[in-house]
């Protein structure tokens, strides 16, 4: 193995810290599920069906797009093996947004009707989403089908933010087309770009 130069980074440490913050924050959004209602008494399964129906659908759209991410992270990781600090510091922030899933996934499930919540959580979904495609652009710096898919995403997660604002019980419908990202690039012909 060739020695690092001082400015450089084994971005195989940081992919050991992103399993693991991946893996927590995935946990995470199912920790206060169990908390969210109080019953009187044992409840039956229409209370349960009542009370944790909308959280489900929540804890699911969160997990698979902490689960998309991931599989992009790791994918992207693999294309680059050494780093500069800059890269370091943008997958640091990419991090933190997805750190911060639990909690927004949290209010979300809470308070889906909220038109403020759904728009906070839109705005965090196109957050990761726009640190991801950055990311892509980093190591690749061309277009192709990498960073077309890494950019559909975002490309959802706006118009799903502006339709949360007025119809909070809609933006989910749309925030579920994001993952069109995978067929994308899964179907998309290779092109001369860097991705090829």
């Amino acid at each position: 193995m060739t020695e690092l130069k001082p400015e450089q980074f084994e971005m195989r440490r940081l992919e050991s810290l992103s399993n693991t913050i991946f893996g927590v924050a995935m946990t995470l959004l199912a920790y206060d599920l169990p908390k969210s209602a109080v019953f009187t008494s044992a409840p039956g399964w229409s209370e349960l069906a009542h009370v944790y129906s909308g959280k489900l659908a929540g804890l699911a759209l969160s997990f698979i797009i902490a689960g998309v991410f991931w599989i992009s992270h790791h994918r992207r990781l693999a294309r680059q093996p050494i780093g500069t600090r800059g890269d370091v510091i943008l997958n640091l922030f990419f991090l933190l947004s997805i750190v911060l899933l639990p909690v927004t996934n949290g209010l979300y499930t809470n308070y889906a009707m909220s038109s403020a919540v759904a728009v906070l959580y839109g705005l965090h979904l196109t957050t990761i989403a726009g640190l991801n495609a950055l990311l892509w652009w980093a190591i690749l710096r061309g277009w192709g089908r990498e960073i077309m898919a890494s950019l559909f995403p975002v490309a959802v997660f706006i118009p799903g933010t502006i339709v949360a604002a007025f119809a909070p019980q809609a933006a989910p419908f749309l925030w579920f087309i994001a993952f069109g990202g995978i067929v994308i690039r899964r179907f998309l012909p290779k092109g001369a770009g860097p991705d090829a």
